[in-house]
């Protein structure tokens, strides 16, 4: 993703530089006199596994990388990213002919499943290019049913289109801001590989391009009203305990300039709070002076399984949105509290 993102960014005509840790920073153009920089962010990493054992027998054995819930994985197929190239592989699930009475409704947690690549000994795996501490995300699965689209990695390859998307047209925006795409790394692992590239670019507004749930289908319509097709989502309260305590109220100013430009513009908004998730804007808020952020969620259906779901149209209204964004912000323009 990094040279996709690094080439995707020249082949629109700009520049762009790659850290140290793998963030891809572009500055689109620079601020005139007095007006504010905008960062816009996304996150290319992906939610997957790591090679933890190589079993004797060839058998693997993984560990989670990111927010995978256990419950999805039994029988999928993953794709192991080896040292001599992709190798297919399954998390494997006892036959159902002989799964006893007790076993048909257990979820087989993380630290007992193993992965299946057709090895019969642990020289055989490693042969094919297996070692400990090799990654591993789940297969590629992509379709598209009308405006809607099915795939792995939606979170946050979303968000990446739409940086692709914001360089092509970029140039061609109106107004003095200046603005920065940013496409990040290590989101899912600690949500803080894109603190480099803020403290280098110090920003003065941070836009974060990220996922949001939707409490469109029967099992999730208790949680929140957002929906599949109705708009890019702006999160107004996430907070996260699990591990990582942290989270984001933006500033009022933030949320109120954001719906302006979008009633302005005829472009549909919605609204979520993200109880149990948050961004890498939790984390790029506090840098420097502190930074007034917000985040700009793509509504998707079963985030982190191994097919998520999103709308184009969706997609569509975040890219005018940020590009209506950029040209609204002038000198006097004040996003910060109180």
């Amino acid at each position: 993703m990094i040279a996709r993102m690094r080439d995707g960014f020249t082949a629109a005509g700009l520049r762009p530089q790659v850290d140290s840790l793998g963030n891809v920073v572009v500055q689109v153009r620079p601020a005139d006199a007095g007006y504010p920089h905008l960062a816009v962010t996304a996150h290319m990493d992906e939610v997957g596994f790591v090679v933890r054992k190589i079993e004797t027998t060839g058998f693997l054995r993984v560990q989670r990388l990111g927010g995978i819930p256990e419950k999805t994985m039994a029988g999928q197929r993953i794709l192991l990213l080896g040292e001599k190239g992709h190798v297919e592989g399954v998390i494997a699930t006892k036959a159902h002919h002989l799964t006893e009475d007790h076993e048909k409704y257990r979820v087989v947690p993380v630290s007992e499943i193993f992965v299946d690549i057709g090895a019969s000994s642990l020289a055989e795996a490693v042969d094919a290019g297996i070692r400990v501490g090799t990654p591993a995300v789940w297969s590629p699965a992509f379709h598209t049913n009308g405006d809607v689209v099915h795939s792995k990695a939606i979170d946050d390859r979303v968000g990446c289109a739409i940086l692709l998307a914001l360089a092509e047209v970029g140039a061609q925006v109106a107004g003095g801001a200046g603005w920065t795409l940013i496409a990040s790394v290590q989101e899912e692992f600690n949500i803080r590989g894109i603190l480099p590239a803020i403290r280098a670019v110090q920003p003065d507004v941070v836009l974060c391009l990220d996922i949001v749930p939707t409490a469109d289908t029967p099992d999730t319509q208790h949680t929140g009203d957002v929906r599949l097709g109705a708009g890019p989502s702006l999160g107004v309260y996430s907070f996260h305990g699990r591990g990582t305590l942290n989270g984001l109220i933006p500033s009022p100013q933030v949320v109120r300039f954001v719906e302006s430009v979008a009633r302005a513009r005829a472009l549909p908004v919605q609204r979520h709070v993200f109880f149990g998730g948050l961004t890498e804007a939790s984390y790029a808020q506090l840098e420097g002076r502190g930074i007034p952020s917000l985040d700009i969620g793509i509504p998707t259906r079963y985030t982190h399984s191994p097919v998520e779901t999103c709308s184009l149209s969706d997609v569509r209204v975040a890219v005018s949105l940020v590009l209506s964004l950029v040209e609204a912000l002038t000198p006097d323009l004040r996003l910060s509290r109180g």
